[in-house]
């Protein structure tokens, strides 16, 4: 059974920086792509960014130039770092493999 883990949420000022982190267990991490989605009350769940079992990225145009996503395959562990958050990226960020979820971590950025 996979189990995600979510931790590094929290709250920011606008400018802020925070990094998340996924550790990953009960798979061969290295071998999925892995992806990091977020949810606003009242608005749907989107795509954040992704990474490739290659390490090819993908990002949401609302996070391009402020957002990266790594993986560290030694450690099971997927990062997404932001940077310069706005209040309109405050959200419960989920780590997402395949069908699977993490619990979400809060992330809160006050103007």
């Amino acid at each position: 059974q996979v189990q995600l883990v979510e931790s590094g949420g929290g709250l920011v000022q606008a400018g802020g920086s925070l990094r998340l982190s996924c550790a990953a267990s009960g798979r061969t991490f290295s071998t999925y792509a892995m992806g990091w989605y977020r949810q606003s009350p009242g608005k749907q769940r989107e795509l954040v960014a992704t990474i490739s079992a290659a390490r090819n990225t993908y990002f949401a145009d609302s996070v391009k130039g402020r957002f990266t996503i790594s993986r560290d395959n030694a450690k099971n562990t997927v990062y997404l770092q932001m940077n310069n958050l706005q209040p309109e990226d405050t959200a419960v960020y989920y780590c997402n493999l395949g069908a699977y979820w993490g619990q979400g971590t809060q992330v809160t950025v006050s103007s």
